[in-house]
């Protein structure tokens, strides 16, 4: 007894008590099929190689997709351990950065005057400039002249100058040991060192050293 006359049996002893499933009844119209027009030789050939090639474009797929989701966590850890990638939010680094670019910063343990870094403050994450170093003393005068250790900076990255709206430190100032003295490059309205509220930054604080523009494409580069 085959499985179409099973089924028909069980069916017919239960009063048709039960519906078929579509699937069920795929499977018998299938062996129906098959009992009154066997396949050839060449079909069942035909239907074997269907299958394994059906077999091996899904561990293609597979494949593709393990590699997809290995690339893109490594890519996550990579960015979230050695390069984050930030978006510039506001003007205070006017005109070396401008509002909405992204910008990849880089780890490291030593930061250099001149140098671009991203910091913690208050659960945000702001981009300044270094201005000064641990043990330096800074001057700014009524032009807007940066004096570090008796000697003015040269700062070609500016537009204009300004000691500031909101500074309310006493110059000379000196910068405590293990800090940064940070600057945003436009001065007349970044909020900085220069404020008590944000003061100077340890290495703690630091997210990395602003290392590469990657948007938009027009400005891509090394940031300075």
């Amino acid at each position: 007894m085959d499985e179409t006359e099973t089924l028909t049996n069980s069916i017919e002893k239960t009063g048709a008590a039960a519906a078929e499933t579509p699937a069920q009844k795929k499977r018998r119209e299938r062996t129906q099929q098959l009992m009154q027009d066997p396949p050839s030789r060449e079909q069942l050939e035909q239907e074997l190689v269907r299958v394994r090639t059906d077999r091996k474009r899904g561990r293609v797929l597979r494949s593709i997709v393990m590699t997809i989701i290995t690339v893109a966590a490594a890519a996550a850890l990579v960015s979230t351990l050695f390069l984050p990638i930030l978006r510039i939010y506001g003007t205070s680094m006017a005109p070396t950065l401008e509002e909405k670019d992204l910008v990849v910063a880089v780890k490291t343990n030593h930061v250099h005057q001149g140098e671009l870094v991203a910091f913690y403050f208050n659960n945000k994450i702001l981009v300044k400039r270094v201005i000064a170093g641990p043990g330096d003393w800074v001057d700014i005068n009524e032009a807007g002249d940066v004096i570090v250790n008796g000697r003015a900076l040269s700062e070609p990255y500016l537009t204009s100058k300004s000691k500031g709206q909101t500074t309310d430190i006493t110059y000379p100032y000196q910068v405590p040991d293990g800090k940064y003295f940070l600057m945003g490059d436009h001065r007349e309205t970044s909020i900085d060192s220069r404020n008590s509220q944000i003061g100077c930054i340890g290495q703690d604080r630091m997210v990395g050293r602003i290392l590469l523009r990657v948007w938009p494409l027009s400005h891509f580069g090394l940031v300075r």
